[in-house]
C-alpha cells in the first residue's frame, strides 16, 4: 500500500546534513551517466509568469523511480501562497506501482540549497567566511542553513528590494545562526568583498555586475531558471569559471548561460564542468585562489527522486505517513 506524506512529514524525516550527502552522491551519479533523466518538460501557463514542469528520473543504484511535478506561479504572492509548489510521485522500479505521493515543496527548497552547499564545499575557498545573499525568501533561508554546514560563516549580508522582508529574515534567522547577519544598503554593498555570493531572486534582468565581485569569490546562481531570465550580467559569466549541474539543461534553460552566449560573451565550451564531474574527480576543484567561480543551478530530477527515496525509506522505518489506497 502506498504512503501519503505531507510537508510536515517530509521535514521531520530529512536533515540538511542528510541532503548535502545525498545530493553529492546524486550529482556524481548524474555526471557519471549512471541515471536516466531527460531534460525537464516545461509548459507556460496562460499569459502570466507561470510555469508547470515535469521532472522524471530513474536511479538504479538505490533503486528509485519517480517524477516531480512542479509549478512556479509568481502571482501566488498576492494570495499568500508559495510561488513554488511541488508534488513527488515515487514508483516501484520493479513493477511501476505507486509507492508514495509526497509534498515536494520542502524537498525542492532544501535540496536546492544542499546542492549549492556541495558547490561551496568543492569550489569556494577553504577560508571563505563572508556570505552575501541577494534575496530574502525561503531559498535565502535554506542557503544560509546549508552553506553554514560546509564553511565557517562569520558574516552574512542580505539585500532584497523590500527592506521589511530583509528585517524579517534577520529576525527569524539570527537565533539559528552563529554568524552576524546584517542588512545591506544595496546589492553592491552586499557583494563587496564577499567570499560567497548567493543569488536567489525572481529577477529577470541582472542583479549583480562583474566589477562588484571580488577576486576569488564563489557565486551560487539559483534564480533565473528560464532561458529569457538572468541574474548575472554577461561580463560576469565570461569572467568566472562556470560550473553547472547539467550541461544539456544549462544550454537550453539557463538564461545566465543562454543569453551570455547570445550576447557573444561566451560560447558553450565556457562551461568548465558539471558539478558532479568535480565531485567524482573527473574535473578539478578550484585551482586558483583569485579566480571567480560560478555554479549555475537549475535543479535536477535525480536530486528530487534521491531525496524522496530517502524520505520514503525513513517513513517506512518509523511508521510516518498515511496509507493511501487508489483501488
Amino acid at each position: 500500500m502506498a504512503l501519503l506524506l505531507a510537508e510536515a512529514d517530509v521535514k521531520a524525516l530529512l536533515t540538511m546534513e542528510d541532503l548535502i550527502e545525498t545530493m553529492e552522491i546524486a550529482l556524481a551519479e548524474f555526471s557519471s551517466r549512471a541515471v536516466t533523466q531527460p531534460v525537464r518538460t516545461v509548459l507556460q501557463i496562460g499569459e502570466g509568469n507561470a510555469f508547470y514542469g515535469l521532472m522524471p528520473a530513474y536511479l538504479p543504484s538505490r533503486p528509485a523511480l519517480g517524477t516531480k511535478l512542479v509549478t512556479v506561479f509568481e502571482s501566488n504572492l498576492e494570495r499568500s501562497l508559495p510561488t513554488h509548489l511541488a508534488t513527488i510521485v515515487l514508483l516501484d522500479p520493479e513493477t511501476g506501482t505507486l509507492l508514495a505521493l509526497m509534498d515536494g515543496r520542502y524537498i525542492t527548497e532544501a535540496r536546492t540549497a544542499a546542492v549549492s552547499a556541495v558547490s561551496v564545499q568543492y569550489l569556494a575557498r577553504e577560508t571563505a567566511s563572508t556570505l552575501a545573499i541577494i534575496g530574502s525568501g525561503v531559498q535565502a533561508r535554506s542557503h544560509l542553513e546549508a552553506i553554514s554546514r560546509v564553511r565557517d560563516v562569520q558574516e552574512v549580508r542580505v539585500w532584497s528590494p523590500t527592506r521589511a522582508h530583509v528585517n524579517r529574515f534577520i529576525t527569524d534567522m539570527s537565533p539559528h545562526s552563529e554568524a552576524r547577519i546584517l542588512a545591506a544598503e544595496s546589492r553592491r554593498a552586499a557583494v563587496d568583498g564577499a567570499d560567497i555570493v548567493v543569488l536567489v531572486t525572481s529577477a529577470k534582468e541582472p542583479v549583480v555586475q562583474s566589477d562588484w565581485m571580488a577576486d576569488g569569490a564563489h557565486i551560487c546562481a539559483v534564480g533565473a531558471c528560464r532561458p529569457s531570465q538572468r541574474e548575472m550580467e554577461a561580463a560576469l559569466v565570461a569572467r568566472g569559471d562556470l560550473y553547472v549541474d547539467s550541461r544539456e539543461a544549462a544550454l537550453v534553460e539557463a538564461g545566465d548561460v543562454v543569453l551570455a552566449i547570445k550576447d557573444g560573451a561566451i560560447g558553450p565550451s565556457h562551461i568548465k564542468a558539471e558539478l558532479g564531474e568535480v565531485v567524482t574527480g573527473k574535473a578539478p576543484r578550484r585551482n586558483a585562489e583569485d579566480r571567480v567561480t560560478i555554479f549555475k543551478s537549475l535543479g535536477l530530477a535525480v536530486e528530487d527522486v534521491a531525496a524522496a527515496h530517502l524520505v520514503y525509506e525513513r517513513a517506512r522505518e518509523r511508521g510516518v505517513g498515511q496509507e493511501l489506497r487508489l483501488d
